[in-house]
């Protein structure tokens, strides 16, 4: 079981996530592909990652732009596994050639 992260730990571990953006109990980040495609493969790899944590992100796709977004349900609230699943969401979008839209 995941601890929640205090509201100063947040606002710390959000600056190294460039992009990445709070919103009350959750953190979001956008992220524009190439083209569609990459961005479907960028959701495919976060997926794989994903699962491999057993933490699942919410995940809106319009056309080239996808966007993710954090929290962990089962502690109504953000733990580490959303800053570690955000930082692995950032390089697999960067690996993809996507870029964030902040």
């Amino acid at each position: 079981m995941a601890r929640r992260l205090t509201d100063e730990e947040i606002e710390r571990q959000l600056g190294d996530l460039p992009g990445w953006a709070r919103e009350g109990e959750s953190i979001h980040a956008s992220f524009e592909a190439p083209d569609f495609l990459a961005g479907v493969a960028l959701v495919q790899d976060v997926a794989a990652a994903a699962e491999a944590m057993d933490h699942h992100p919410d995940i809106d796709i319009r056309w080239r732009t996808v966007t993710f977004t954090l929290s962990t349900h089962s502690e109504g609230g953000l733990t580490q596994l959303d800053v570690e699943l955000a930082h692995q969401i950032s390089q697999e979008a960067g690996r993809r050639g996507a870029q964030s839209t902040a």
